[in-house]
């Protein structure tokens, strides 16, 4: 029987943390749920609890243009995020919070949010202790990840596209929405998200950049498989 373990312990796949950022748009859910999932690996949409955040705030009436109001605010509620990737959940305070985060109310306004540095200490703080939860290993998407949340991931992957495909994709998930303002929303998005001062968005030196522009979501997929299997060998 000792031996069947060892074996067991010998064979089983290495257990990594992987780091995906890029701007929105580059296909960084879809690629990191899908990849999770294939791999055995949790799952955990970054994004998903900032703009959690955001809900709250806009919920209970806290004034976005106000820093202070929202880091003073920034620790009451309580985010609860599931790591399953081929059902991913997020509450706030008990309440699932899956549908209301992704409004264009919260769309507009989480940049601004999301630059509090007490709302990020907070954030990253939660993401670094489900991160060291998981067991078998994690893909963490987001735009900080590589370069503030897990800055020692065992692989950093940074997706981009440009601006034109972006919005395409965009505004397919969008019923009626017009691509020209799409792209223009992205771009300055792009501007907030890399000029705030606290975490902005970036790659990080030691990233694979991926450029998703003329691949198809089974190509990006099967390119970040490639790149983890190869960490996992290594290990």
């Amino acid at each position: 029987m000792s031996v069947t373990v060892e074996t067991a312990a010998r064979t089983a796949p290495a257990a990594v943390i992987v780091a995906i950022d890029g701007p929105s748009g580059t296909g960084k859910s879809s690629t990191s749920k899908a990849v999770a999932a294939k791999l055995g690996l949790s799952y955990l949409d970054t994004g998903a609890q900032y703009r959690a955040i955001t809900w709250w705030m806009i919920s209970n009436g806290i004034d976005i243009d106000d820093q202070a109001e929202i880091a003073v605010a920034a620790a009451k509620p309580v985010i609860v995020s599931g790591t399953d990737p081929s059902a991913p959940t997020i509450t706030v305070d008990g309440e699932d919070a899956s549908g209301p985060i992704r409004t264009q109310d919260v769309t507009s306004k989480v940049s601004a949010v999301s630059a509090v540095p007490e709302v990020r200490a907070l954030i990253t703080q939660l993401q670094r202790d489900i991160a060291a939860a998981a067991g078998q290993g994690i893909v963490v998407e987001g735009r900080d990840i590589g370069t503030t949340v897990l800055p020692d991931a065992d692989l950093k992957v940074f997706l981009t596209a440009s601006p034109e495909a972006r919005a395409a994709r965009r505004s397919g998930e969008i019923k009626g929405a017009d691509v020209t303002a799409t792209k223009e929303a992205l771009i300055k998005r792009d501007a907030a998200d890399s000029g705030r001062k606290t975490s902005p968005l970036a790659k990080a030196d030691d990233a694979v950049e991926v450029d998703t522009t003329e691949l198809t979501l089974d190509q990006v997929i099967e390119c970040v498989v490639t790149l983890i299997e190869e960490k996992r060998a290594a290990k």
